[in-house]
């Protein structure tokens, strides 16, 4: 299944994520062979791949996977200056990342690039959107998204001009900030969303239903960052009703609770796909079904219900105060002309 995110331009609709193959990613170490994994997810009809310039070792590993001949392979990555460049990041410099970008993931133009902006205080934002479409002019970039953008801060790069087509978002039967004052927005201008933590990291799975609450450290940040959203939302005890109700519904489309998550998030206005973490293909299989389930309003309703008292604020608000427990456990300087 695959959505159109502007002309001549679709995508799959489940998106392999990059995060979790990134260098420091675990705790512990693993193999992988990059070019059989890539291959079954392509041959799964799941032909777009996340990145970023921030991930280490990530867009090397995607830059050296061939696909089979006749198969289309879209390839999103970031631009993501660090936190200590904001004041001073230049065009040259912004150029020099997006040809680090190109020569990683040996293409001659990136299909799209997502920009991520720390710190509003230091009001560039703009500007370095503006240099990023100078690129996208001059045919480095064929198109551009954002980030963790808030509502009024995307707002005032399309209000510059900049063409963005994708906000990548975190969006969850948990966290359900894009809603909202974000999506009008969205619908408003023309956005789609591609969207992140649809799974909790893993955590929205059978797996962790009656099981007792886990104590750091995690296997990998992926766990460290969605416990947090847990905690944020329901608490522990409240995440093990939110996978009851889940696993109920599950059950009625013979699905697994991960794949109910998903078909939520996908089934929400302005949702283009979903980007799905994975470190093999143990559950690909699972995760696919999600694009078979079609949710009636029963489901919907019960789904609908689970919030519990919610994460409060625009997207990413949680995440920008770095004294906060979310804010904390980011690393904000890894990127290097």
């Amino acid at each position: 299944m695959r959505v159109e995110l502007a002309p001549g331009y679709s995508i799959s609709r489940i998106i392999k994520g990059g995060w979790q193959l990134a260098d420091g990613h675990s705790v512990s170490s693993f193999s992988l062979d990059p070019n059989s994994d890539m291959a079954a997810f392509v041959d799964a009809g799941v032909t777009t791949f996340d990145c970023a310039d921030i991930y280490t070792g990530v867009e090397e590993r995607i830059g050296s996977f061939t696909p089979p001949p006749g198969c289309s392979l879209q390839v999103h990555t970031k631009y993501v200056p660090d936190l200590a460049a904001l004041e001073t990041v230049s065009a040259a410099d912004t150029r020099a990342i997006i040809d680090r970008s190109r020569a990683r993931l040996r293409r001659a133009a990136l299909d799209l690039v997502q920009f991520h902006w720390w710190d509003y205080r230091i009001d560039r934002y703009v500007e370095v959107a503006q240099c990023l479409d100078t690129l996208r002019t001059e045919g480095a970039i064929r198109h551009l998204g954002v980030t963790n953008f808030d509502t009024e801060h995307l707002r005032s790069i399309l209000d510059a001009g900049v063409p963005v087509i994708t906000h990548q978002v975190q969006y969850s039967l948990l966290d359900r900030r894009p809603a909202g004052a974000l999506t009008t927005l969205a619908e408003a201008r023309g956005l789609k969303f591609l969207c992140y933590g649809s799974v909790l990291g893993g955590f929205l799975s059978e797996r962790w239903l009656d099981q007792p609450e886990p104590k750091e450290p995690f296997e990998n940040r992926s766990l460290t960052k969605y416990k947090l959203i847990i905690d944020e939302a329901v608490g522990w005890e409240g995440f093990q009703s939110v996978l009851r109700t889940v696993q109920g519904v599950a059950r009625r489309h013979g699905a697994t609770i991960g794949a109910i998550g998903i078909a939520w998030v996908l089934a929400q206005p302005c949702v283009a796909a979903a980007i799905v973490g994975a470190r093999n293909t143990r559950h690909l299989k699972a995760t696919l079904s999600a694009l078979k389930v079609q949710l009636d309003d029963a489901d919907r309703a019960t789904l609908d219900a689970l919030s519990g008292r919610g994460i409060a604020g625009d997207v990413y608000e949680l995440e920008r105060d770095r004294h906060g427990p979310h804010g904390r456990i980011m690393r904000y300087n890894l990127n290097r002309p």
